[in-house]
């Protein structure tokens, strides 16, 4: 399962690459760094080739997709190598597709109702976006409650940073957040955010 994967590595750093170049010196720079996990977004050209030759270059960093927005770019993204795909929100069809074919997907949510649309088709772990406009700790837990018992995990993005990113790895729902401040860091800046992850991993439950 996704959530397994995400317990263990609880920061994600979301990066947005321009060049086949940058995106393989970041995924360098995160590995080298303690961090080998990334969400390279399909908001540039460059981000499938990015994909496809980190997980050639990086065959135990965990590689995602971001921003995959119709079926299309779920399968371009599954294709490549990404072992896992994310949106920005919760599009019954390319969560159909994803359920399909079997391609681990994020949706992302901000209601009960997108929780409980993705319940329905058999989802479990939601992105939380974005995070901070939305209402930030207070609010995902208000939404965490009601469906606490159905097991389920959150990958909270938008505006996480430094100064509040312990406060949402606390929750125990949070699988991992969505490091969206980690696009462009340097090695101290990610070597930071490696020892806030390694202090709040747990094994997979």
């Amino acid at each position: 399962m996704i959530s397994d994967m995400l317990e263990k590595i609880r920061i994600v750093p979301v990066l947005v690459e321009d060049s086949l170049e940058s995106g393989l010196k970041s995924c360098e720079a995160l590995c080298a760094n303690g961090l080998p996990a990334v969400e390279i977004t399909f908001r540039t050209s460059a981000a499938e080739a990015v994909i496809r030759e980190a997980a050639k270059r990086f065959p135990d960093m965990l590689i995602g997709a971001g921003t995959v927005l119709n079926p299309a770019d779920l399968h371009r993204a599954a294709d490549a190598g990404a072992r896992f795909a994310v949106a920005p929100g919760f599009n019954p069809t390319v969560v159909r597709e994803a359920i399909k074919s079997r391609i681990d997907f994020i949706p992302g949510v901000l209601t009960p109702g997108e929780i409980e649309q993705g319940l329905e088709l058999g989802l479990r772990t939601f992105k939380f976006f974005p995070a901070e406009a939305a209402g930030g700790v207070t609010m995902l837990k208000a939404l965490i409650a009601p469906y606490r018992h159905l097991g389920v995990r959150f990958m909270p993005t938008g505006g996480v940073k430094p100064g509040n990113v312990e406060a949402y790895l606390a929750i125990p729902e949070v699988a991992a957040v969505g490091g969206t401040w980690l696009n462009g860091a340097d090695a101290e800046t990610i070597r930071a955010a490696a020892e806030t992850a390694a202090k709040y991993r747990r094994a997979a439950v």
